[in-house]
């Protein structure tokens, strides 16, 4: 079976609170959602009809337990969750103060059991034959999911649509000049790469949007796709093909699980073969009804919603 989509990456489970601009010493009560952003992203393609699979791991422990069955019910193949012995699964809180305050908090000491993915127990062949691949910055960022992330962008050769999630989060690295080698050796075998402004300067040592585009098209990628915030987001391929969406109007609840909602859009339409402008806007919509909810993976948006959101030209 060829999946539609494989993502590989960052997986846990989000303990949100259920009171919004309330300091996380304070708040009394949280909602236990699955999280980790590429999990995140086959679910959201899973959502929107997609036949999607993640590579990951999980502690051997009851919150591991519960992420299986949170995908089983997604609908997202969890074949190759694997659970790491000794490892406990990591929980993510936030606080939530609307429109654009949302502290992350990641618990996954000593280590992650997902950055314990090992290149020697990979499925390469099902990789390759993929519709797409989907790769974070964080898999990048401590081995053997380093090795691990790099050996199977190099087995899959660009075949199909590979995808460079940038994905950087400063507290998983020493410092962006250490982590960039691996983003320019990530972004050598990949076909589109995806990241916001910080997440570009990092990757390129560039932070115009444009400058950033065409530097990620030099790095190798066919389409780059760079998100500016309340700018919207520019998407440039390197056949000279350009789309500048602005964002739609949206009352913020929690704005953590919209890029993943955009990244789960992001594969439909380039899975559907849509043009540059049609993809950006449903990415975009699916993104801000996701900032509408409170949590991020149980959010993510069904096509009627995007297509009622792209239409409205706001979320309602």
């Amino acid at each position: 079976m060829a999946y539609d989509l494989i993502t590989m990456g960052r997986i846990g489970v989000d303990l949100y609170p259920l009171q919004t601009g309330v300091p996380l010493p304070q708040v009394t009560s949280f909602g236990k959602f699955l999280g980790g952003s590429a999990t995140n992203v086959a679910v959201a393609a899973a959502r929107l009809g997609r036949g999607t699979a993640v590579i990951t791991r999980t502690g051997d422990d009851p919150f591991g337990t519960y992420l299986h069955e949170a995908l089983q019910g997604f609908g997202v193949d969890d074949r190759w969750v694997t659970p790491v012995a000794g490892l406990p699964t990591p929980v993510t809180f936030c606080e939530v103060f609307p429109p654009d305050d949302f502290p992350l908090y990641f618990y996954r000491q000593p280590k992650a059991p997902d950055l314990e993915i090992d290149a020697h127990e990979l499925d390469l062949d099902a990789i390759r034959e993929a519709s797409v691949f989907w790769v974070t910055g964080t898999g990048l960022s401590e081995e053997p999911s380093r090795t691990a992330t790099l050996a199977a962008l190099a087995h899959r050769a660009k075949a199909g649509t590979t995808v460079f999630d940038l994905d950087w989060r400063p507290m998983f690295w020493k410092d962006p000049e250490s982590a960039r080698p691996f983003y320019e050796e990530a972004l050598r075998h990949t076909t589109v790469a995806v990241g916001n402004l910080d997440e570009v300067e990092v990757a390129t040592g560039v932070r115009e949007p444009r400058e950033a585009a065409q530097a990620l098209l030099d790095a190798g990628v066919e389409l780059a796709v760079v998100k500016q915030g309340p700018k919207g987001v520019l998407a440039v391929d390197g056949k000279g093909n350009e789309a500048e969406v602005p964002p739609l109007p949206v009352n913020v609840l929690n704005g953590l699980g919209a890029g993943d909602a955009f990244g789960g859009s992001l594969v439909h339409g380039l899975l559907a073969g849509w043009d540059l402008e049609k993809i950006m806007r449903h990415a975009n919509a699916a993104g801000a009804i996701v900032a509408s909810r409170l949590e991020c993976s149980s959010a993510m948006p069904t096509t009627d919603e995007i297509e009622s959101a792209v239409a409205a030209g706001a979320v309602k």
